[in-house]
């Protein structure tokens, strides 16, 4: 999740059921979050345990799928209702009481003439995933007594849904569900796995500053590191950027002329990016699809205009429509000449079994036959007081851990064989009635 948090502190396996607070003490932002993420973690696992990973109630079971091949290209309708995919409950029902379409459906944009329906025999499934919402992507979480420069307060966490096809090769009508999970298994190849540490940097005696002299992270302030898979795939493919503040800097695109971005809004202390940051731009055909925003460096600055000169221009129209809530992402990773690493279209490459330095003494390390998906992400909390990172241990070596999210979860809805009738693959169960 990106957002100016201190630390992000839930898991599961501790077992923790409840968040209690204590007079006279100072309450965190982490703890309010562990507590949401506490009461959503135990809620979802029951729904699971009780009705199986996917399911809806046979009164309001949603997602029905039908073909239609009525105007420019064929279509599918999403009929309304409700359906639970790994206890996550998803809506299908629009404003006006109906449900979707395919090429109609909110928390996708789906190009026709790329991701039309296949010729043949084709699933169709549901992807459901949670992301962080700010008042830039939805503008009435702003208050606006506030004024229009300060930054937002609180986020919010949204269910995304999508209905996706995607092609088959069985014609085996009855074979719909089991081609799912052959399907769904190839899908999650081995993740990759990572971990933090912390090594005094060589040019430390150097530093005047008032960090422990010992110390061997550097930084002057307590940060929430994350890295990002920013292209997915093995090693010699698989890229990543990093942030020292969780990718919480983002800043809102008012117009893209050209290179020049002008910025009317900011969730950074600083107005605008500096020269040599490298920004990404994202819009809501970024954030709903697979593959990442261009990562661009900024290569000029006017203040007075509150515009940037990216080192080039986005294509395919990205950043460029405001109703898509364009805005730009700033990472932190540094080329050799400003004591960063060798980088591969603006991101670190991923080289595994070794530590890469990020800054100030924090590195990383990524274990071995690992396949990395876009959007993947690790988040470590980095403290002046001891001058190490927060990130279990085993013998005094760092664990290596899979990414922190995000979690996709998936079901099938329907299958279209090559010949034949639809079959619905939806499962549903019989809510509990009670007669007064």
């Amino acid at each position: 999740m990106h957002g100016d948090f201190s630390r992000l502190t839930f898991q599961p396996g501790k077992h923790h059921t409840a968040v209690l607070s204590q007079q006279g003490r100072l309450r965190l932002d982490a703890e309010d979050n562990e507590q949401a993420a506490i009461q959503a973690y135990l809620a979802r696992q029951l729904t699971t345990d009780l009705i199986g990973p996917y399911a809806g109630p046979a009164g309001d079971l949603g997602f029905a799928i039908s073909r239609t091949d009525e105007g420019d290209h064929p279509d599918l309708t999403i009929g309304p209702g409700r359906y639970y995919v790994g206890g996550i409950l998803c809506d299908a029902t629009g404003p006006d009481g109906g449900g979707w379409t395919y090429l109609n459906q909110p928390d996708a944009v789906i190009d026709p003439d790329k991701q039309g329906l296949p010729d043949n025999g084709f699933l169709v499934y549901l992807r459901v995933r949670e992301r962080v919402v700010s008042a830039i992507e939805d503008p009435d979480l702003h208050e606006k007594a506030l004024g229009p420069s300060l930054p937002g307060t609180t986020l919010r966490l949204r269910v995304a849904w999508q209905v996706l096809v995607t092609g088959v090769e069985t014609r085996d009508v009855k074979a719909g569900r089991a081609a799912f999970e052959d399907w769904a298994q190839q899908r999650h190849p081995h993740r990759g796995v990572a971990a933090f540490g912390v090594e005094r940097p060589a040019d430390a005696d150097d530093d005047t500053c008032i960090v422990n002299p010992e110390a061997a992270y550097r930084g002057p302030e307590n940060q929430l590191y994350r890295v990002e898979v920013h292209h997915g795939g093995a090693q010699g493919t698989a890229t990543v950027k990093w942030s020292r503040d969780n990718g919480s800097a983002v800043y809102t695109i008012g117009e893209l002329e050209g290179d020049w971005v002008t910025v009317t809004g900011s969730t950074d202390d600083k107005m605008l990016p500096e020269v040599e940051d490298w920004v990404e731009v994202i819009d809501d055909v970024v954030t709903s699809g697979d593959d990442p925003g261009p990562l661009l460096q900024v290569v000029d600055v006017d203040f007075g205009g509150r515009r940037v000169r990216l080192s080039g221009v986005p294509a395919d129209d990205t950043g460029r429509d405001v109703a898509r809530h364009p805005y730009l992402r700033r990472w932190d990773q540094r080329a050799p000449g400003r004591g960063g690493q060798a980088l591969d279209g603006g991101a670190v490459p991923i080289t595994e079994n070794v530590w890469i330095p990020l800054e100030q003494g924090v590195q990383v390390k990524f274990g071995a036959g690992g396949t990395y998906r876009t959007g993947e992400y690790w988040t470590v909390a980095a403290r002046t007081l001891d001058g190490d990172v927060e990130w279990p241990r085993v013998d005094g070596e760092p664990v290596l851990r899979p990414p922190a999210g995000p979690q996709e979860h998936l079901a099938p809805l329907a299958w279209f064989p090559p010949d034949g009738e639809m079959q619905d693959l939806r499962m549903q169960f019989e809510p509990i009635s009670r007669s007064v």
